[in-house]
């Protein structure tokens, strides 16, 4: 039986969904648009300002507006010298294709400002595969260009004031499913090799594929997110910082069909060669539902390495899994100082879930001899319940995962929990005040596993209180 408690917050997740869905259902196209003048948090101001409606763009849902946006962020790039500039994107529906951003740019959605994703092909520009990837996720061939993209750029903002960017990714999903795709699907909002991200106060519904996907960038803020797509559509993951330094990622809710965040930095001996961490990464508040996937995962692509993450105060609700660390033989690198504090979880298939053979490779020509090195894994402060495994933690034979430390944790198992709760093979590490017993692989210590009390540097940037005001363009 599930919990009231759970009943309760599975029931409000389900209605908030109902109601975001709905108002976008009902939002209607102003016949004359009058913007007022508002204020929003941001990284950084702008001295310009302009109106998607400025260059020729149609709300109506059907008009198809990818030259307009183009146009508006082309005009306004000129100004990246002079202060900077901000495009508002008004109340409407504003059919696009792909576009690019610029630097020292914010693009700003309001309340009832709706970006639909075209599902035209041919609005969507191809892209080499990722060099850290050496292939596509979808086919060995290149990819579409995601819908919002940026590369090379400083100082970039999408926020609003929950306004919607809709990927409509059912023909995307339905290609996926009938094997039709030569080409990798596009994500939503992704930005590579940039400084200064923020990514806020938004609610992005129906990627094609993975929502946010910043690479190869650094000091990245994403915060304020709603992201929504059915449990059942394939490789919707939320969050995926890849290759990435000095994130935080605050305040978010995901209802996905994969992860919710994962972790990642490259493939194989892709990854290897390219040879870039995820690093300094500090995830806060984030509410997970996921039936099939993790609310956090680490990997399995993450042959660049992962380190220094810090995960705290989160909550699942009915999701496969709550930090799962995934890799294999032929990954390489490194997972390590990884610290979890605070996780409050409902309905799980596991509570503590590693593995050492998630074997999907891009080709035949990763190493054998390269091991990945799973050390100084650290959770505390946990409480679970309708859990069905405790822990699953499965290391490689040769290649132990070490330094498991897991203190604080009561995790109450449900009517259909398996007859022995924790499962381990070539791990070793500690516990400390943890029911149900765990596995003898790790020993029983009065230990308080370790959570940093520095701050990383991401954390110390403040927002400021920026202005649109229709006077200033």
């Amino acid at each position: 039986m599930k919990s009231a408690r759970f009943e309760n917050s599975y029931v409000i997740g389900v209605i908030s969904v109902v109601l975001i869905l709905g108002s976008l259902a009902e939002c209607r196209v102003p016949s004359s648009i009058k913007l007022n003048n508002f204020d929003y948090p941001a990284i950084n101001c702008r001295k310009h300002s302009a109106v998607l409606t400025d260059f020729g763009a149609v709300g109506d849902g059907k008009t198809l507006n990818t030259k307009a946006f183009n146009a508006a962020i082309t005009n306004l790039s000129q100004y990246a010298n002079d202060g900077g500039a901000q495009l508002i994107v008004p109340p409407g529906k504003w059919l696009t294709g792909s576009f690019n951003l610029t630097s020292h740019f914010t693009l700003f959605l309001q309340k009832d400002a709706v970006i639909l994703g075209s599902q035209d092909e041919s609005e969507w520009p191809q892209l080499l595969v990722l060099p850290s990837y050496g292939r596509g996720r979808d086919a060995p061939a290149g990819r579409f260009s995601s819908l919002i993209f940026g590369t090379n750029l400083t100082d970039v903002i999408i926020t609003g004031d929950n306004g919607t960017i809709d990927g409509q990714g059912s023909y995307w999903w339905d290609k996926f499913h009938k094997k039709q795709l030569t080409l990798t699907r596009p994500y939503m909002i992704e930005i590579m090799y940039s400084d200064q991200i923020q990514i806020s106060n938004l609610t992005l519904i129906n990627s094609p594929t993975w929502f946010v996907h910043p690479i190869y960038s650094s000091n990245i803020i994403i915060n304020g997110l709603t992201i929504l797509a059915p449990v059942d559509s394939p490789n919707t993951d939320g969050i995926n910082p890849d290759s990435c330094t000095n994130v935080r990622i605050e305040d978010n809710f995901i209802v996905s069909g994969d992860d919710c965040i994962a972790i990642k930095s490259g493939w194989d001996e892709y990854g290897i060669k390219v040879g870039m961490p995820s690093q300094q990464i500090i995830i806060r508040r984030l509410t997970c539902i996921s039936p099939d996937s993790a609310m956090v995962a680490l990997g399995s692509e993450m042959s660049g390495g992962i380190q220094d993450v810090r995960i705290e105060d989160v909550t699942a609700i009915n999701t496969e899994s709550a930090i799962r660390i995934k890799s294999a033989v032929g990954r390489g690198a490194f997972v390590k100082d990884i610290f979890v504090k605070g996780m409050d979880l409902n309905t799980m298939k596991y509570v503590f879930w590693m593995t050492g053979s998630y074997g999907d490779h891009p080709d035949n020509g990763f190493d054998p001899n390269a091991l990945p090195k799973i050390s100084g894994i650290n959770y505390r402060d946990v409480t679970a319940k309708n859990v069905t495994i405790a822990g699953k933690l499965e290391g490689i034979s040769n290649d132990p995962f070490t330094g498991i430390c897991v203190s604080n944790v009561t995790i109450e198992m449900s009517a259909h929990k398996k007859k022995l709760p924790w499962n381990c093979t070539d791990i070793s590490g500690v516990t400390s005040n943890v029911v149900p017993k765990p596995c003898e692989l790790l020993q029983e210590k009065e230990i308080e596993c370790p959570f940093p009390t520095d701050k990383l540097a991401i954390e110390n940037v403040q927002f400021k209180t920026c202005n649109f005001q229709s006077s200033v363009f």
